[in-house]
């Protein structure tokens, strides 16, 4: 649980960094990533002798793994066989109990598991393609979490975690904050290389960077603005975007499946089975491939402040 001084810190600045949370977790989680990027090296003729070295041997020569390892459906078109990854690790490293008492400490115990996740693996950026934009795997431009999702939820009581699986800092891209100045609406976002803060309305000077060791952890409030630096190192910066929202409030994201991550008032709605979520998104991949597309943002590249 955060102390009342933590409380208070993340209430006056929008954000918080909170070590040591779920280092306990990441030997398993790195053995079930190991695993699955092996497999996905075998169909594609990759060899390497660390998982690093895989990876970015892999993305060198076009393949794609962010999709397979990610663990949501991706915003734009859903085919019947888009990849996504949910295991038993990642699935426990979602649901520990020590993420979820600090959870807890800001929104209370009743505990949905927001849509709105994903992994973020980012190679050196000397090694991006040129026309890479996703923001799971190049830098991230400034935005707000509360705008990334749709309007049904801009009253919902959430939180980003942003945990590090590996030391994320300054050099190889950690992330940076504008902390919060006074009272703090929803800013105009564009579509831009991603779904960003319009120019006008971000300044990046009193940009605060927040290194965190592996297993530790970034607190974000939806509304504070941040955004990632560059990777120059040679190696990888690895990390996971976990959201959770009150119980009974909309996630931003209602095409795409959540669920009760903790409640103290009705424990047995708890999920408790990897396979259980695992078969909610492929029920939610085969429905959707069977619809026209269901945007995810509400930002229009005509707007006068895209201009």
């Amino acid at each position: 649980m955060l102390t009342n001084d933590q409380i208070a810190r993340f209430n006056r600045d929008g954000y918080l960094v909170v070590e040591d949370v779920l280092t306990d977790k990441l030997p398993a989680l790195k053995a079930e990533y190991a695993a699955l990027l092996d497999r996905l090296c075998a169909e594609w003729g990759i060899e390497g002798d660390s998982f690093e070295e895989k990876l970015i041997a892999a993305y060198r020569a076009g393949h794609d793994w962010h999709q397979p390892m990610d663990i949501s459906l991706p915003g734009d078109r859903i085919h019947a066989d888009t990849p996504f990854h949910i295991g038993p690790a990642v699935f426990d490293f979602m649901t520990a109990p020590a993420l979820l008492d600090v959870v807890e400490s800001l929104i209370g115990p009743e505990l949905v598991s927001n849509p709105i996740q994903h992994v973020r693996i980012k190679p050196p950026a000397v090694d991006l393609h040129r026309d890479e934009v996703r923001a799971h795997i190049t830098a991230t431009d400034w935005h707000q979490d509360r705008a990334v999702g749709l309007e049904e939820a801009d009253e919902t009581d959430m939180i980003t975690c942003w945990v590090a699986v590996t030391d994320a800092t300054v050099e190889n891209g950690c992330l940076q904050v504008q902390p919060f100045n006074g009272p703090q609406e929803i800013l105009p976002h564009c579509p831009k290389q991603q779904t960003a803060i319009a120019d006008a309305f971000i300044n990046e000077e009193g940009a605060v960077p927040l290194p965190v060791k592996a297993g530790g952890m970034v607190l974000f409030h939806p509304l504070v603005p941040h955004s990632s630096l560059v990777n120059t190192t040679d190696g990888i910066r690895w990390s996971f975007d976990l959201r959770f929202n009150k119980s009974g409030q909309p996630t931003g994201r209602a095409h795409f499946p959540d669920f009760v991550a903790r409640s103290k008032a009705a424990p047995e709605t708890e999920m408790r089975d990897w396979r259980q979520y695992k078969t909610m998104w492929e029920d939610a991949r085969a429905r959707l491939a069977a619809q026209p597309h269901i945007d995810i943002h509400r930002w229009q590249s005509d707007a006068p402040y895209c201009a």
